[in-house]
């Protein structure tokens, strides 16, 4: 090859490195190159993962990226799920005008980082895990419009110098955990337009005068805020106000007449509050659409202007003090949906136009002096789903269109004076639920059939007649009572289907006949009487067998033959068998005084005990073991008193139930995140096709809320709750409510009434762990499901230690959950571990350990000392968990073993015995790349199931031995790398023997 030719490649080479260098040059954009930074700190989240110049060559038509003149302006990761911290570099992006984190889940302190940006107008971190206090130097963010705060863990005072963000129009500070002050300067925002503060522990304050100079402000929200002291008057000056929610405070003094002069206002909620007086005469907040008063000490009349709110959707007065008439213009409200007014003393009708201008909802009226009829258009619309108007002196017929309104829900009207006969319509209404009637002057006969979706039916103290339906459905029935009437014939056989019926009261009838034997669907029964008919025969000894009844009546009838046998295993706090023909000897166990007058007018029972006052079996043999018998009466006697003293609480109780209804305190909810969703999206959805689960304190649905998605909604009945913890399970629903942790699964809301009590969960589309882990309950509840890997299983070891770990060392006072184990630990549609099922948490008070009044968890995760002892410190929590870790690496469930062991005594002996380690792990998973971490992960286990508490470690320190291996970060837990030095005390054993330490577990 020739000089020349040497020289021309030459050339041509330098010219094409010129050309490609050139190329790349121009290809290479500052701005994506961040945002592939930014992809790579998050690890690539979806749907991050489409930030890709292979995808698409122009950033600014990647997710969640806005451009302008082809500068990146605007990022939006909101509902990303996206976990860890902001990077600081990210204000390196220098025209950023709009930063949206909403919903995700990251943690830290406030990201000063981003006073960077400065340019930016619009910051939003709500819905994450933010904590500790705003800086002080937060107008470092001078050309801010919106700040949103809301939903994290923010603390301490909110300090004045955000009162110096002149451009603000939105401010949201709500739902955190301030508990200093807020500063008068946020009255100093002229620009203003919405305020939100509520649902925080603030220092008891008014509402500071500077607020009401806000003169833009349309939104403002401080409900449970702590305000105390009076509304001013000079909030009548916010004329652009259009949404006031002051609720749940300790409001005092009269409503501001100025109040009602804002013409842009259409909610008010003033509930639960302190507030007194009358409600302002003069009203010409003419655009009012929520009007919720409910729950103070108001008097006086309910104006007549409310006539001329022809927007008013939602009138709530309930739990005060008006007397008076109500307004008959009310009734021709058009928007109007629910009306709620009972407890008051109001008087005079119903109007007699409700209803028939209005698609109404709810009507709510009962425990008044009302008088007159149910107003004849109630159900005119077609939407109708409840009417409460118990306890007034309503009479006269039922009018007929509550017969044809198919919508109901639930009807309560008892303790009235109604009389004719209920429209047959009514009883057979296809979505019934709940018909009380009890306590009137109704007559007339059932239908044969009634509605099968009744649930509770009270017809007591009427005049009906004819047969109890044997046609019916009674299938899903749990209450009913039709004591005091004229029914006649028998039992229906129908009767002993419901599953779930706890009361069955058809006492003081015309009844004859036997009652069936076969009721074995009883399980659930506390309460049945059947006293004062003509029944006949033997009584059936199945009733012996019912596991949960407490009162029994039989008294009154014709029943033949001995008391069964059976009935020494009832534990009944109330017995009646007397007035009957029975015959022979009582049995043993119900010889004390307790049932002294369970068994007279029966001449052929005989006793053997001198307690009751029947005639005696044996007299010979009587006076032969004198002394034996006065022991016995000692003892019977102690035994007496205290079945009385039950006995007598048990009625009280009964009573005060039987008057209840789900409408008697209306459904009432408090929510603890920012909700689209209301009471009435949630309540038609608790159906047993909804049904995903059921545990000792209640049951749990999959509701779908069209906004929102789907919820769990977990029901537990109030009877469930010791009434001695009822207080102290109200607080600490309050408390858990205002969690924030990615690990721990959120609380929406909490919807309660006096029957029962919601709490509204997320949704985890993955179910619970055990359902993954263990073969049985992965075959016949997650169909078709793969088996866990370890790396998932890691992860979720990670995350439950997470969520532990904060409960136990972020939270003051630390919160103890005492019923750890693998079904309380949900997983996301990731495999993101969320422990869940706070029912039984206790908040430790004061520092160390605390006594729990019973004890609580599950067997194969109670820790030794628990069982001894009833102590509650964190430790409790850390055994569970250690027996959580021998779950995720052995694939067994906790009460493996024999009867005298589980899984983790079993794993403590696989360890001292000197067998390999290798061979307790889940077969299904071992590879040998694995088997390190899980070997480390299976002692972990052992070391947390240690029997002395104080062998125990830490939450803490066992997050700090999980986070040695390099598998995906959670919540910000950084990788250390494998070959990393892994926390001494798990690798105190020796040659995979357990440590000394354990040798008693």
């Amino acid at each position: 090859m020739g000089t020349t030719t040497l020289i021309f490649l030459s050339y041509h080479f330098s010219t094409l490195f010129l050309c490609l260098s050139y190329t790349k040059s121009q290809a290479y954009d500052p701005e994506q190159a961040i945002l592939l930074r930014i992809r790579q700190y998050w690890q690539s989240p979806p749907p991050l993962n489409q930030w890709s110049p292979s995808i698409s060559s122009s950033h600014c038509s990647w997710p969640g990226v806005n451009c302008t003149n082809s500068s990146i302006t605007g990022l939006h990761f909101t509902n990303m799920n996206i976990i860890g911290t902001i990077p600081p570099f990210i204000c390196d992006l220098k025209n950023l005008t709009v930063l949206d984190f909403y919903n995700n889940s990251f943690v830290g302190m406030f990201p000063v980082a981003l006073f960077s940006c400065s340019k930016l107008q619009y910051l939003s971190l709500s819905q994450n895990y933010f904590a500790g206090a705003i800086p002080e130097d937060i107008d470092g963010f001078s050309g801010l419009s919106v700040l949103d705060l809301s939903g994290n863990n923010f603390t301490g005072n909110v300090p004045a110098a955000i009162g110096r963000l002149q451009e603000l129009k939105k401010l949201g500070l709500d739902q955190n955990q301030f508990n200093g002050t807020y500063p008068p300067e946020i009255g100093n925002l002229s620009n203003l337009e919405e305020l939100s503060m509520a649902y925080n522990d603030f220092l008891p304050s008014s509402l500071p005068f500077s607020f009401t100079q806000l003169k833009q402000l349309r939104w403002l929200w401080m409900s449970a805020s702590n305000l105390i002291g009076e509304i001013p008057e000079t909030v009548g000056e916010m004329v652009a106000l259009e949404h006031l929610d002051l609720s749940r405070n300790k409001l005092e003094g009269n409503i501001p007449s100025s109040l009602f002069m804002l013409k842009n206002l259409s909610i008010m909620y003033l509930f639960r509050n302190r507030l007194c007086g009358e409600i302002p005469h003069v009203v010409e907040a003419l655009k009012l659409v929520e009007l919720d008063l409910s729950d103070n000490n108001l008097t006086g009349k309910i104006p007549d202007d409310f006539g001329k709110l022809q927007n008013l959707s939602v009138l709530n007065l309930f739990y005060n003090q008006f007397s008076g008439e109500i307004p008959e213009s009310v009734g021709r409200l058009p928007a109007l949906k629910r009306f709620s007014l009972f407890s008051n003393n109001l008087s005079g009708v119903l109007p007699p136009e409700l209803g028939r201008h209005s698609m109404l909802e709810t009507v709510e009226a009962s425990s008044n002096k009302l008088t007159g009829r149910l107003p004849e258009f109630i159900c005119n619309g077609g939407k109708l789903l409840g009417v409460a108007a118990f306890d007034n002196n309503l009479h006269g017929e039922l009018p007929e269109s509550l017969g044809n309104c198919s919508s109901l829900l639930m009807v309560s009207i008892s303790h009235n004076s109604f009389t004719g006969n209920v429209p047959v319509g009514l009883w057979t209404s296809s979505n019934l639920i709940y018909l009380m009637l009890s306590d009137n002057l109704f007559a007339g006969e059932l239908p044969d059939e009634v509605s099968g979706n009744l649930k509770r039916l009270e017809i007591s103290n009427n005049r009906f007649s004819g047969k109890i339906p044997i046609g019916a459905s009674w299938r899903n029935l749990t209450v009913f009572n039709a004591s005091n009437n004229l029914f006649s014939g028998i039992v229906p056989q129908e009767l002993t289907v419901p599953p779930l019926l706890t009361t069955l009261l058809l006492d003081r009838n015309q009844l004859s006949g036997a009652i069936p034997s076969d009721i074995v669907s009883w399980k659930s029964l506390t309460t049945l009487n059947m006293s004062q008919n003509q029944l006949s025969g033997q009584i059936p000894k199945e009733i012996g067998f019912l596991p949960n009844l407490l009162q029994l009546d039989l008294s009154g009838n014709r029943f033949s033959g001995q008391i069964p046998p059976e009935f020494s295993s009832l534990k009944c706090t109330f017995l009646n068998l007397s007035s009957n023909n029975l015959t022979g000897e009582i049995p043993i166990s119900l010889e004390n005084t307790a049932y002294k007058s369970s068994f007279l007018n029966n001449p052929g029972l005989c006793t053997r005990s001198s307690l009751l006052s029947l005639n005696l079996c044996h007299s010979n043999t009587q006076k032969s073991i004198k002394s034996s018998t006065q022991f016995i009466a000692l003892i019977s006697s102690i035994l007496a008193t205290a079945f009385v003293l039950v006995l007598l609480l048990s009625l009280f109780v009964i009573r005060v139930y039987q008057k209840k209804l789900i409408l008697n305190s209306p459904w009432k909810l408090t929510s603890f995140q920012k909700l689209d969703f209301t009471e009435s999206d949630i309540l038609p959805g608790l159906t047993e096709t909804n049904l995903i689960g059921t545990g000792g304190s209640g049951k749990v649905y999959r509701v779908s809320v069209q906004r929102s998605g789907l919820v769990a909604v977990k029901r537990i009945r109030s009877d469930k709750l010791d009434q001695k913890l009822e207080k102290q399970f109200h607080a600490e629903v309050q408390i858990l409510g205002r969690i924030r942790h990615f690990n721990i699964v959120k609380l929406l809301c909490y919807i309660y009434n006096e029957d029962s009590k919601l709490l509204v969960y997320e949704y985890m589309e993955r179910s619970s762990l055990d359902q993954w882990l263990h073969v049985k309950k992965r075959l016949t509840n997650v169909s078709g499901s793969a088996c866990l890997d370890w790396p998932t299983r890691f992860r979720i070891a990670v995350g439950a230690a997470q969520g532990l770990s904060y409960l136990h060392h972020g939270c003051s006072p630390p919160i103890i959950h005492r019923d750890v184990k693998s079904s309380n630990i949900l997983l996301d549609s990731a495999f993101n571990a969320k422990i869940a099922d706070f029912g039984l948490a206790k908040l430790l008070v004061e520092k160390g350990e605390a006594s729990a009044s019973v004890m609580a968890g599950s067997f194969g995760y109670i820790a030794p000392e628990y069982v001894n002892t009833v102590k509650v410190n964190e430790k409790i929590d850390v055994y569970s968990f250690g027996v959580v870790l021998l779950e995720l690496t052995t694939g067994k469930e906790a009460p493996f073993g024999d009867e005298d062991t589980c899984l983790a005594k079993w794993a403590w002996r696989h360890m001292s015995e000197g067998r390999p380690i290798v061979n307790a792990l889940d077969k299904e998973i071992t590879e040998s790349s694995y088997l390190d971490e899980m070997i480390i992960v299976f002692k972990l286990g052992v070391k947390c199931t240690s029997k002395l508490p104080s062998d125990r470690p830490s939450m803490r320190e066992v997050l700090r031995v999980l986070g040695q291996y390099n598998y995906p970060v959670v919540n910000g837990l950084k990788n250390r790398g494998r070959d990393s030095h892994v926390t001494p005390f798990i690798l105190s054993s020796k040659n995979g023997r357990a440590s000394d330490s354990d040798e008693n577990v």
